[in-house]
């Protein structure tokens, strides 16, 4: 069977959970409390049912020696591709303003 258009994108749930927890073995339980965050909140993010804020990107950048930008441009990504989708009809209507010559 073939692709025939873009692929989804990658949430930042989905990076958590294959590129984070299941390589380190960590279970969500387990990072909520080393984060001390309700457990809750990280199975959100992980099911992609919760964006990752400033302050989460802080907490998983500092648990995983990332840095926060990495986490937060993850979700910035993500949000764009997706309201990029959403917004394709729109965007297609609007014509856009031709540069000003200097």
């Amino acid at each position: 069977m073939a692709i025939t258009g873009p692929l989804p994108p990658t949430s930042p749930g989905e990076v958590l959970a294959e590129e984070f927890l299941e390589p380190m073995r960590i279970s969500q339980n387990a990072l909520a409390r080393a984060l001390g965050v309700p457990p809750r909140q990280i199975n959100q993010i992980v099911h992609g049912n919760r964006a990752i804020t400033p302050r989460t990107a802080l907490l998983l950048g500092r648990y995983f020696g990332t840095t926060a930008e990495f986490w937060i441009n993850l979700q910035t990504h993500y949000d764009l591709v997706r309201e990029r989708e959403n917004l394709h009809d729109e965007l297609a209507r609007i014509v856009p303003r031709p540069p000003v010559a200097c």
